[in-house]
């Protein structure tokens, strides 16, 4: 059985050892549960010798930004905030292989978080990843089933030493931890490291990026709104797709010829295994009028994606 309590403690002191006195280290923190735990316990183990960098890539949910800046210096967190959108779209225009894509970012996140070190005389890069990030990233006897950008879409060199406390935890796992230090993010759905580029199938432009933020934002708030009103069980995780197909519809008397936007909704316990959630056809409906309403020059088909992981996996890149 996981004890929390003695694996916070041995954690802590484990860090504690690896970063050398007066040596500062950098953490990237996202303001997921998963990277939060991490900043956390290395903030207990070195203090102010640790520097949280939250990086802006653009690809950040509606009022992510500013909700998650406020929730990390609500921890005593030595926060540094980086914007670094314009560097994130210019580095994909043209990459549309979900591959590839995840490791333009990951080696992007790598060159911004050593560029942060640099200026602050920071060694160490302490990161979030948990063992299903590692598991699904292949290597040795495993096949690759989707590089995770802080572990597969690491480049071959770089000059940080690497440190991952919570390596070994499954996502429910480290949600306890986070219960146990009273972390506001321990029930927060998860959001994947390189954000909405993949949910933006093919080319993560600026333009498709804004399409798809929004209709995440209002699949969260139809979810949300449902679950408050007692219609649903809050599903693990939900989110919009937006496809890179056209179709033709109507709006008004006018012909339209948008884009096609999948709405995603799921239940698991550690993310290896998922179903995807029995949502009302009221509450899909309403999310479906909103979209193309609310999106009506740019979408105008909504679907329901209703596969299982596996054989799918929860995002679909």
């Amino acid at each position: 059985m996981f004890d929390v309590k003695r694996f916070v403690e041995e954690e802590v002191e484990e860090i504690r050892m690896k970063i050398p006195k007066e040596t500062k280290a950098i953490i990237a923190a996202s303001g997921g549960v998963d990277s939060t735990v991490a900043a956390v316990l290395a903030n207990m183990a070195i203090g102010e010798r640790l520097i949280a960098v939250f990086v802006n890539t653009g690809y950040m949910r509606k009022g992510e930004c500013e909700d998650t800046r406020k929730m990390l210096e609500g921890l005593n967190l030595n926060l540094r905030y980086v914007d670094a959108s314009k560097e994130f779209y210019d580095a994909l225009k043209g990459v549309v292989e979900p591959e590839k894509k995840r490791r333009v970012i990951g080696e992007k996140f790598i060159r911004v978080f050593e560029r942060e070190a640099k200026n602050i005389g920071a060694e160490y890069l302490v990161q979030g990843t948990i063992a299903p990030d590692w598991i699904e990233s292949g290597g040795g006897m495993r096949d690759t089933i989707k590089s995770h950008h802080n572990v597969g879409g690491l480049p071959k060199e770089m000059g940080l030493k690497l440190i991952e406390p919570l390596r070994e935890l499954y996502k429910d796992e480290v949600r306890k931890v986070a219960k146990y230090l009273n972390i506001p993010v321990s029930e927060r759905q998860p959001f994947p490291g390189p954000g909405l580029a993949i949910r933006v199938i093919g080319e993560a432009s600026e333009e498709a990026t804004n399409i798809v933020r929004e209709a995440c934002a209002i699949v969260e708030e139809e979810i949300e709104k449902a679950f408050s009103e007692g219609k649903i069980k809050r599903p693990w995780q939900y989110f919009a797709v937006l496809l890179p197909v056209r179709t033709v519809g109507v709006q008004g008397d006018v012909r339209a010829y948008g884009y096609t936007v999948a709405i995603r909704a799921v239940n698991s316990i550690d993310g290896m295994s998922a179903n995807y959630a029995h949502l009302p056809h009221d509450v899909l409906s309403r999310i479906s009028n909103r979209i193309t309403n609310e999106l009506k020059s740019s979408v105008n088909r909504v679907v329901y994606d209703i596969t299982n992981k596996p054989p799918g996996t929860i995002e679909w890149e």
